[in-house]
């Protein structure tokens, strides 16, 4: 698998890390790597990242937008309770 071959599967909805990693029969730590490696390129090409990041369920807090993996547990109410981050790739001109 080619990290390119992973903005088609992007481009159609945002997933969860372990979610194309089910997919792609792959260990989320390998494909992590090779998210970030491909959304720092992506400002050579005509697409845009698109991350929604991971949210606590229980007060609401927002982790940031660099964590692609899911977290374990919220720094403010110490739940458990996370909303995994969605991750999605869009053409620059779409909204």
């Amino acid at each position: 698998m080619y990290r390119k071959d992973l903005i088609g599967m992007l481009q159609d909805r945002p997933v969860t890390l372990h979610e194309l990693a089910r997919l792609l029969d792959e260990p989320p730590g390998q494909l992590e790597d090779d998210l970030r490696h491909l959304l720092r390129s992506l400002k050579h090409t005509p697409y845009r990242p698109i991350i929604t990041p991971a949210r606590c369920r229980k007060c609401g807090f927002t982790f940031h937008r660099d964590k692609l993996h899911k977290p374990g547990k919220c720094p403010r109410c110490h739940g458990t309770w996370i909303a995994a981050p969605l991750i999605g790739i869009e053409a620059h001109g779409q909204a």
